[in-house]
């Protein structure tokens, strides 16, 4: 019989071991390996049977073992040293703590918002790269010293679980997860009692949430979790599975996230007196109503709408992962409104009702229309409430993922900001991370210390440590790496028998199963979510071909495959039912598999053990692709469609390049085509490297290709380069616009500042349509012109009611083609030097002639504010 409710107890430790609770709860064993082995050491056969998962250990561990263990002065040593270097990570100075003594003006701490954390595989809040990400980012952060608070919430289902079916079609299964038997502890009030997160709903109804708090290294982790009593039954069910159920379960969800998330960090920092966050990173549009809350407490605090969104404005971050409009979350507007309209909240007050008295107001903004928070998220299509445009709105500083995902985003999001060319759109781009310790196999890190002569694995983020790989003999690294592959092709085996007997298979059918895969063989990953633009079955584009590549005498290669296709997308799971038939034919079935389950736990091994990683996405719809890093950290040679993070960082010399045919409109002949190149570069480049060996059985250019690899990729692929660029490019100037924008105006009174440049946004907006530039003038070239000769430009502006301090005019000057439009022009401001009659300003400057060829200029005048944070931010331009 099935038991109604499942709850974890957690054994009684003996007081000379109370320390292992505190190594158990917090997560940063995940990334530590002698905790992990202390761990193991309580219980190997155990240990592995609870999925490595300290808590889980604990809860079943005998008490006869534990009374051994509280006698064992080895074991006890052992313990005392790493709750101390524990206790010493916690508390000890690190990067951020040093950048403040040398007087870095720092946020005084960070708010970071995402759907998905994918920390550890025992807590499995992640579906795939956004989360895996999104952990990588907290634990780099707790490394480096940053005061981050996160928020996301807790699934009690998680994503799912993947099985096969016996015809390979891709099986759900949803675990229920007990929040008591997993690394996290209950936020408390002072009395003990679990503090609630409460948001109205339609229909007067109430949706409460209790946090939880995950601890990650240095920084807390606050997960909302819906499934309460005090929720009527259908509100129970808002957080039971990551991006499950329909587009009314989505915007309850993400409202949680985003107003629940603020709220649950205002509770946090009043129970744990600690200061509340400067900067709010909204990682994807996910989170978007998490401004829509701070707004509501500033105007409650006494601003009015415009004040407060310039005040939430200069001290939000949004970075955007998608490189498609279709990966953005889109709600119907009439959905938005039955969430945000109706009665005004009772708690407002008559001093915070605006002029804009004529449209429904909004109940989460008593006396502010409902039109104000439907236009954050309005688009072409009306009828739409865009999350991703919605976060742009109310961030000042926003990025893309890799250089030429930041492209990609500017291209794609150039309608917010009309007239400027699609480079000018002030969206950057910080490339993504991985976080060393967790991805790296222990060989690697091994050796790092080696060769660094200390523990400190910290230096791995300067360049210099690992130029010291050039040391290491050639056969010592080949060692380290055939003993990975061995490793992953003994829990390819072990992982190969479960999924056939999950499948239906007996015993007697799997044989095979103890000789298939080879640790001398040349394996490659592919290993990722499933949508359709990732082409998991680009590989089967000729299957003969693939087969002679599996097959080959003398050369042979052997593929390993896994991944997750959404629960509601068929197409996906039709793709790996197809690599899944191809691969359990008896022909190649010894060179080819499909693992289920990918999770955190299965990634490990492939990029440990992987010889080549292969990435052939549609270019350029992958906007980073971490996976790829993952692989090169552990002396991986990426095999890719050049997109994403390898656009950037592809050099010729670690890994190959597949050619691609961008911009061809027929997409069979395009996969055809770049399938065609992939066999070739197998067939023709990967595999002869692989194979040419030395006297030694060395392949010594391979083994070259990879050291390459990790000196000139691994400082740049971590977590810990990209959590510094954020913090030096984003939080800190986020954090200065804040304390600009909150300071006291001339007459002392609070958010002078804000409401100054409040103001100045609207005379901007009202007086933009009335801006013309009514001449413009060039002299000073000579009959000849030639490079580097000076032109002057002179303009008349009308600036109807802005002074010439408050616009930036700017001469644009550069090459251009043949329908007279420039290319990459360069611009040059001009100074105001005259005024004439009317309203009418005289702006002037000199500059060289940038390129030679075909040249053209023009003039335009853009708003220019102190504390905007570029003159194009604001989206307004009048040309010539």
């Amino acid at each position: 019989m099935k038991a109604l409710r499942r709850f974890t107890v957690r054994a009684h430790l003996p007081e000379r071991m109370a320390a292992l609770d505190r190594l158990s709860i917090n997560l940063r064993w995940s990334w530590d390996k002698p905790t992990q082995d202390l761990f193991a050491t309580i219980d190997s056969e155990l240990w592995k049977q609870v999925g490595r998962d300290p808590v889980a250990l604990l809860g079943q561990v005998s008490p006869k073992r534990l009374d051994e263990l509280a006698a064992d002065e080895p074991f006890l040593h052992q313990l005392d040293e790493l709750a101390a270097e524990l206790d010493d990570y916690l508390s000890r100075p690190l990067w951020y703590q040093q950048q403040l003594e040398h007087g870095a003006e720092l946020p005084n701490g960070i708010a970071y918002f995402s759907m998905e954390f994918g920390v550890a595989e025992v807590l499995p809040n992640y579906s795939g790269g956004l989360g895996i990400l999104a952990g990588d980012h907290l634990k780099s952060a707790s490394d480096l010293g940053l005061p981050v608070i996160a928020v996301g919430l807790l699934y009690r289902s998680g994503y799912f679980r993947q099985s096969l079916t016996a015809d390979g079609w891709q099986h759900e299964s949803y675990p229920s997860l007990d929040p008591q038997g997993l690394p996290l502890r209950l936020l408390t009030d002072s009395s003990g009692s679990p503090v609630l997160v409460d948001l109205a709903m339609p229909e007067d109804s109430e949706l409460r949430a209790r946090v939880w708090i995950a601890q990650v290294g240095r920084i807390p982790l606050l997960l909302l979790d819906s499934d309460i009593p005090e929720n009527d039954h259908d509100l129970r069910g808002v957080t039971d599975r990551l991006y499950g159920g329909d587009q009314e379960h989505r915007i309850k969800q993400e409202i949680l996230a985003g107003i629940g998330g603020v709220r649950a960090i205002r509770a946090f920092t009043e129970v744990e007196n600690l200061a509340s966050p400067e900067v709010f990173h909204m990682n994807e549009g996910h989170a978007g109503f998490l401004g829509v809350e701070r707004i509501r407490e500033l105007i409650d605090a006494g601003l009015d709408f415009d004040t407060a969104l310039t005040v939430v404005r200069s001290s939000t971050v949004f970075t955007t992962h998608t490189p498609v409009p279709a990966g953005i979350d889109r709600f119907p507007v009439e959905m938005v409104k039955r969430y945000f309209g109706g009665p005004a909240d009772e708690r407002s007050r008559e001093g915070h009702r605006s002029s804009d008295q004529s449209h429904e107001s909004s109940r989460l903004l008593p006396g502010v229309s409902l039109d104000r928070i439907i236009w954050f998220g309005a688009e072409d299509d009306p009828s739409k409430f865009n999350m991703a445009h919605m976060g742009l709105r109310l961030a000042q500083r926003a990025n893309g993922v890799s250089l030429l995902h930041g492209k990609v985003s500017r291209g794609m999001f150039n309608e917010l900001w009309p007239g400027f060319d699609p480079g000018e759109v002030p969206i950057g781009s910080i490339t993504n991370g991985v976080h060393a310790p967790t991805w790296a196999a222990p060989e690697w890190v091994e050796l790092g210390r080696e060769l660094i002569g200390n523990d400190d694995i910290d230096t791995l983020r300067e360049p210099a440590v690992w130029e010291k790989l050039h040391e290491v003999d050639p056969g010592h690294m080949w060692w380290i790496r055939s003993q990975l592959r061995a490793k992953l092709v003994a829990d390819v085996r072990a992982r190969l028998r479960r999924s056939w007997l999950e499948r239906g298979a007996s015993e007697a059918e799997l044989g095979w199963i103890a000789t298939a895969f080879d640790p001398d063989v040349l394996t490659i990953g592919f290993a990722r979510r499933v949508p359709t633009y990732k082409r998991l079955t680009l590989m089967l584009r000729d299957e003969e071909r693939l087969e002679a590549l599996l097959l080959d005498t003398d050369r042979p290669i052997q593929l390993i495959v896994a991944g997750k296709s959404h629960p509601a997308d068929d197409g996906g799971k039709a793709l790996i039912q197809q690599v899944v038939k191809f691969a359990d034919r008896p022909e190649v079935r010894h060179r080819i598999a499909f693992l289920p389950d990918y999770d955190m736990s299965m990634a490990r091994q492939l990029y440990y053990g992987c010889d080549v990683w292969l990435n052939n996405p549609l270019r350029p719809l992958e906007a980073c692709g971490t996976s790829g890093m993952k692989s090169a950290l552990n002396g991986g040679l990426n095999l890719s469609i050049r997109d994403g993070w390898w656009d950037e960082w592809y050099d010729g010399e670690n890994g190959w390049e597949i050619p691609t045919a961008d911009g061809l409109a027929d997409e069979g002949r395009r996969d055809d085509i770049e399938a065609t190149a992939l066999y070739d570069l197998m067939e023709k480049s990967v595999a002869p490297k692989f194979y040419d060996r030395n006297e030694h059985g060395v392949p010594t250019r391979w083994v070259e290709m990879v050291r390459h690899t990790l000196i000139a990729l691994g400082p740049k692929v971590l977590a810990s380069r990209m959590v510094r660029d954020y913090t030096e490019k984003y939080y800190a100037p986020a954090a200065q616009s804040l304390r600009r924008t909150v300071e006291p105006g001339a007459d002392g009174e609070p958010f002078g500042a804000a409401r100054e440049l409040a103001a100045y946004r609207e005379r901007a907006a009202e007086a933009w349509p009335k801006i013309q530039i009514t001449d413009v003038d060039s002299y000073g070239l000579p009959d000849t012109p030639l490079l580097g000769s000076e032109m002057t430009l002179t303009a008349t502006v009308q600036l109807a009611d802005l002074a010439p301090d408050e616009v930036s005019v700017q001469a644009v000057l550069g090459r251009v083609d043949a329908s007279d439009v420039l290319v990459d022009p360069v611009t040059v401001p001009m100074q105001h030097t005259d005024t004439a009659d009317g309203g009418n300003y005289v702006f002037t400057t000199t500059a060289p002639l940038p390129v030679a060829g075909p040249v053209g200029y023009t003039v335009r005048v853009l708003p220019h504010h102190p504390l905007l944070a570029g003159d194009n931010e604001l989206g307004l331009v009048t040309l010539a």
